[in-house]
């Protein structure tokens, strides 16, 4: 009798080669990008520490102060003008980020993906430390943190592109709404642990609330140097199907178990190769990623929907401890609720636009939805703790769930679009142009936040609310063709269609 393989055995040769590399590659990019959004995080967390009540803070004996209301400061953040010195250090990331993410995509797709992503990690986690080590060198002076910051900036727009170039290359049409709203949460899940770790050190020597986050991205740029796989035609494996059913009349699943495709003749399963097309070489041009259709409205989309998100990423805990009054560690920790609903929210668009057939549409109804929910938790979210989670936790995920969804599913749907078939290599240049406009708001959403800030709160919220309906508006031409293509005018493709 022969002798049954242990149930551990019977799991692992139930997946193929193929899938193996494939839950490997969405593992490590899943990892790499983790550490990018928590190597960001910390600013937000120490600012509280930068300019904080120094009433309340215990004074040693032995201090000489000639001023008691800053003498616990951090210089220059010592004076009034603080908020639009943190707003001066934001847009000093992000307006590199947003002016480097464009000429990223082209570099993307014209240099070895894994020596792009270490590289761009390595020098991440240089400059993120540098801003840390200027609490150790007692270094006060604007200029010295506001020149960090551009050049981490810079390093930073290495990311986003090129792990959704490696995740596009290994994945095809499938239910990629779905692996990629959970793939997505990589962004929640490095906010999240970003805070947790600032938080660990910010009241006692804030400089190692960055030093430990650089270091940790540092070592994802040598595990990427040496593990990273940029497609699967390098260890052999079969690339993926990226075009719907409707489109070549056959479907390819996101996990392809098999090598072979299966074809039935008269009535028996056979297994043939399957037939590779080989692609041009030849790099998409800017322009001629800007025509493919629906790549201008998400875009501009996504402009709003991150000026939103990264307005929350930037000065939630400073709004969290001004108005409730918790001190920084606190705020971070609980600002880290706004992004575990970002979580949920990122997953849920992502099944949601795969269900209905219509990323527009799944992204203008979450925009729509947030603006009474910010609305409410500006007036409501600080009346009891169960509110302040409850509001959070719904704002996180209707505010991030559009984010994630065009940053991932919709950039991969465009990149991969029907008009470029026979040129996978758009893919980088497609989502560097819809995150690099996007990243325009991520700059003017904290900048304004900080020039408005002092007006009160209220007027921020009005702000963010504002440009969640701009963000629904750039998507009402996409919305109407969806609503003809499921009213029967026009041809439905699941997930996104050529519009």
């Amino acid at each position: 009798m022969k002798s049954s393989l242990a149930p551990g055995i019977r799991l692992i040769t139930a997946f193929s080669r193929d899938s193996w590399y494939r839950g490997f590659i969405l593992f490590l990019t899943f990892l790499f990008y983790t550490a990018y959004h928590l190597s960001r995080k910390p600013i937000s967390i120490v600012k509280s520490e930068l300019h904080k009540n120094c009433s309340t803070v215990i004074r040693p004996a032995d201090l000489n102060i000639t001023n008691n209301e800053t003498w616990c400061d951090w210089a220059p953040f010592d004076q009034e003008n603080y908020k639009t010195l943190f707003g001066v250090l934001d847009n000093s990331f992000l307006v590199a980020y947003a002016i480097g993410m464009f000429f990223s995509g082209i570099f993307g797709e014209r240099l070895p993906l894994r020596y792009y992503l270490s590289f761009g990690m390595l020098m991440s986690g240089l400059f993120t430390c540098l801003f840390g080590l200027g609490y150790y060198w007692d270094i006060h002076s604007l200029g010295y943190y506001a020149f960090v910051q551009v050049m981490n900036g810079l390093m930073q727009t290495t990311g986003w592109p090129a792990v959704v170039a490696c995740v596009g290359n290994w994945f095809g049409k499938g239910k990629r709404g779905f692996i990629m709203g959970v793939w997505n949460s990589h962004t929640s899940v490095g906010n999240i642990l970003g805070s947790l770790i600032a938080g660990v050190f910010v009241s006692s020597a804030w400089g190692m609330s960055f030093i430990v986050p650089g270091l940790i991205i540092a070592s994802t740029g040598i595990l990427c140097f040496f593990f990273l796989v940029e497609k699967p035609e390098d260890v052999n494996c079969s690339p993926p199907q990226h075009h719907s059913e409707e489109e070549n009349g056959e479907t390819e699943p996101l996990l392809h178990n098999s090598s072979h495709a299966d074809r039935t003749v008269n009535g028996a399963i056979t297994t043939e190769p399957v037939e590779v097309v080989e692609e041009h070489a030849q790099a998409i041009s800017f322009c001629g990623a800007l025509s493919i259709p629906g790549v201008v409205e998400f875009s501009l989309c996504l402009l709003f929907a991150k000026l939103v998100s990264y307005t929350f990423l930037y000065w939630l805990p400073l709004y969290i401890s001004n108005v409730a009054h918790f001190d920084a560690k606190d705020a971070g920790d609980l600002s880290t609720l706004f992004d575990v609903g970002g979580i949920v929210g990122g997953i849920t668009a992502g099944l949601v636009s795969d269900y209905i057939g219509g990323r527009a549409t799944t992204c203008c109804v979450m925009l729509l939805a947030a603006g009474p929910m910010l609305f409410l938790y500006n007036y409501i979210g600080q009346s009891s703790i169960g509110t302040t989670v409850g509001m959070l936790l719904v704002c996180g995920g209707l505010v991030n769930g559009p984010y994630a969804l065009i940053t991932t599913a919709v950039s991969a749907d465009l990149g991969t679009h029907e008009s470029l078939r026979g040129n996978s290599r758009a893919l980088s240049t497609v989502t560097a142009i819809i995150d690099g406009t996007g990243s325009v708001g991520a700059a003017v959403g904290p900048l304004l936040a900080g020039v408005i800030s002092p007006t009160g709160w209220n007027n921020v919220f009005y702000m963010l609310i504002s440009a969640d309906v701009l963000a629904c508006l750039f998507l009402s031409r996409l919305v109407y063709k969806e609503a003809q293509g499921w009213c029967g005018r026009t041809p439905r493709v699941r997930g996104f269609k050529e519009i």
